[in-house]
C-alpha cells in the first residue's frame, strides 16, 4: 500500500519507488536502478520523479523480474505495484520546480496555422500562467496554503499540453497507417484484376468447367473494367511495396493494471482535484460544512467515473482489435500454405490467382485490425508513461 510518510518529501515518487524495490531487491540495488534508469533516459538527476517517471523505472524492473522469478510473478508484481502509485497519485501532485524569478505576464505567443495548433497553444499557455502562479505563490508567505491547489493546478494545465500533443501524435500516426491501408487496397486489386483478367480468358475460350453465360462474361468484363480503372488512379499514389511489409502484432497483456493510472493523471480528473482543493482553502475551518467542497468532491467523483469509462472503451477497443488480429492472422496463413501447396501441386493459374486474391485481402483486412490496435495502444500509452516506455 501507499507509504503516506513519503508524501512529506520533496520527491515523494522517488521516496515511494525506493522503498517499493527495497522491499524486492534491497535499498542500494533499488537506488543502483533508479539512477540506471535516470541515466539511460537522459532524466536530469537532481529532479523530482513524477508517476510516469516511476512506470518507466516499473517497466525496467519487470523484465529483469520476469527472466529471473517468472513471468507469473513478475506480473503480479506489477499489477499491485502499479495499483498502488494509482492511489499515491490520487493523493501526491508531482512536485513542480518553479524559476527563482517569475514575470508577470507570459510573452506573446505566435498563432498556428490549424485550429489544432491554436489548441496546443492555449494549452501551454494556461500551463505556463498556472507555473508562475504556483512560483508567486510560493514566494508569498500569505498563500502558503494555496501550495497543493496550485501544484495540482500545473499537473491539470500539463495534462491538457499532453492531450493535444497526443492528438497530434495520433493524427500523424492515422496519417501514415492510411498510406499504408491504401497500397494495400492497390495490392489487393492488382491481385483481383490479374484473377478477372484470367477469369475472362477462361470464359472467352470456354475452357471453364461450366458453359458460361453471356451475363457472366460481360459482369467479368465490368469488374476488370473497374479494377483496371481504381489501379490507374490509386497505384501511383502510394508505394505498392509497403502492402509487404509485416503485419505488426502487438501482443501485448491488456489486462494488466498498469493502466489503471491513467484515471488520476486525466486532465479532467486533475482539474476536479485542483477546484477541490482550492475550495477546501476557501472554505477555511468550515471544510466539513461548505457546500463548495461538497459540490466539488461530487465533480472529482463524475470526473474519474468518466476518465475510468474512457480508459475500458480505449482497452475493450484494444482487446477487440487483437482477437480479430489474431484470428486473420490464421487465415492469412492458412492462405500462404495453401498457395504453396497448391504451387507444389502444379495448381492452375486461375486457381493460384484466385488463392493469391484472398491473401491479399485477408491480409489487408488484419492490417486495418492491426493499426487501429496499435492506435488504441498508443493513446492508453500516452495516458500513462513516457513515449516508448511501453513495448
Amino acid at each position: 500500500m501507499t507509504n503516506l510518510a513519503s508524501t512529506h518529501s520533496n520527491d515523494p515518487y522517488r521516496e515511494w519507488l525506493r522503498q517499493r524495490l527495497g522491499q524486492e531487491m534491497g535499498v542500494r540495488e533499488a537506488e543502483m536502478t533508479i539512477q540506471g534508469a535516470v541515466q539511460r533516459r537522459g532524466w536530469t538527476a537532481v529532479r523530482a520523479l513524477g508517476p510516469r517517471d516511476v512506470v518507466a523505472v516499473l517497466q525496467d524492473v519487470y523484465k529483469v523480474m520476469r527472466d529471473q522469478v517468472g513471468e507469473g510473478r513478475a506480473d503480479k508484481w506489477l499489477e499491485v505495484a502499479s495499483t498502488d502509485l494509482a492511489q499515491l497519485a490520487e493523493t501526491v501532485p508531482v512536485p513542480t520546480v518553479t524559476p527563482a524569478f517569475t514575470e508577470s505576464a507570459p510573452r506573446a505567443l505566435r498563432w498556428g496555422r490549424r485550429a489544432h495548433d491554436l489548441a496546443l497553444l492555449l494549452a501551454r499557455s494556461h500551463a505556463e500562467i498556472a507555473m508562475r502562479s504556483l512560483g508567486a505563490i510560493r514566494s508569498n508567505p500569505d498563500l502558503s496554503a494555496l501550495e497543493t491547489a496550485a501544484e495540482w493546478d500545473v499537473q491539470a494545465t500539463q495534462a491538457e499540453v499532453r492531450r493535444w500533443e497526443t492528438e497530434d501524435m495520433l493524427t500523424n500516426l492515422r496519417a501514415d497507417h492510411a498510406r499504408v491501408e491504401v497500397a494495400d487496397q492497390v495490392a489487393a486489386s492488382r491481385a483481383q484484376a490479374e484473377l478477372l483478367f484470367l477469369r475472362v480468358t477462361e470464359l472467352e475460350g470456354g475452357k471453364g468447367r461450366e458453359q458460361a453465360t453471356p451475363a457472366q462474361l460481360a459482369h467479368s468484363r465490368l469488374m476488370l473494367t473497374q479494377t483496371t480503372s481504381f489501379l490507374d488512379a490509386f497505384a501511383p499514389l502510394v508505394a505498392e511495396e509497403d502492402a509487404d511489409t509485416p503485419l505488426t502484432m502487438l501482443d501485448m497483456n491488456l489486462d494488466n493494471a498498469r493502466f489503471s493510472l491513467g484515471v488520476p493523471l486525466h486532465p479532467n480528473v486533475l482539474r476536479a482535484r485542483h477546484t477541490l482543493n482550492y475550495a477546501q482553502w476557501q472554505a477555511g475551518e468550515q471544510v466539513n460544512q461548505a457546500p463548495v467542497v461538497a459540490e466539488a468532491r461530487r465533480n472529482l467523483a463524475q470526473a474519474e467515473a468518466e476518465a475510468g469509462a474512457q480508459l475500458h472503451a480505449a482497452l475493450d477497443a484494444a482487446r477487440t482489435h487483437q482477437t480479430a488480429l489474431r484470428q486473420l492472422a490464421q487465415t492469412v496463413e492458412a492462405l500462404e500454405t495453401r498457395a504453396v501447396h497448391l504451387k507444389a501441386n502444379g495448381g492452375d493459374p486461375l486457381s493460384l490467382a484466385r488463392v493469391r486474391f484472398e491473401w491479399r485481402q485477408a491480409r489487408a483486412s488484419a492490417r486495418i485490425q492491426s493499426h487501429r490496435m496499435e492506435e488504441a495502444i498508443r493513446l492508453l500509452e500516452a495516458l500513462v508513461s513516457e513515449p516508448g516506455d511501453f513495448r
